[in-house]
């Protein structure tokens, strides 16, 4: 078995992945609104965080639900299934979801899956 002349090069390679894998969550309240807020990505593996404080604050009385995208720098079908249930659950439930838009890299990708129209942005 050879040496790996640069085995520096998978320590940094396992360090991005761990840093690309990320995820943070500010929830908060401010009168009848909570601001759901996610700072990274959201994919399979993160993406039943996201859901399980989803469904948390929609069993509350809050008449306004905000997920704030606006930090989120990745999304896969996962996450881009948990908008489309999200989204679902509040027509069901007086429409009381909205989406702040994502950064441009994250919407091109909601605009070709051709979801990007049937979510409640606002800016």
């Amino acid at each position: 078995m050879t040496e790996d002349p640069f085995p520096e090069r998978d320590a940094s390679r396992a360090e991005q992945i761990v840093e690309l894998g990320q995820l943070s969550i500010r929830s908060q309240r401010d009168g009848e609104t909570h601001t759901i807020g996610v700072d990274g990505e959201v994919d399979v593996a993160s993406a039943g965080r996201v859901e399980q404080e989803l469904l948390r604050i929609e069993a509350t009385d809050a008449r306004a639900i905000v997920l704030d995208l606006s930090a989120l720098s990745f999304i896969d079908s996962t996450g881009i299934r948990l908008l489309v249930m999200a989204e679902a659950r509040s027509r069901a439930d007086s429409n009381r979801l909205q989406l702040r838009r994502p950064p441009e890299s994250v919407l091109r990708v909601l605009r070709l899956t051709g979801i990007e129209e049937r979510m409640p942005f606002v800016d």
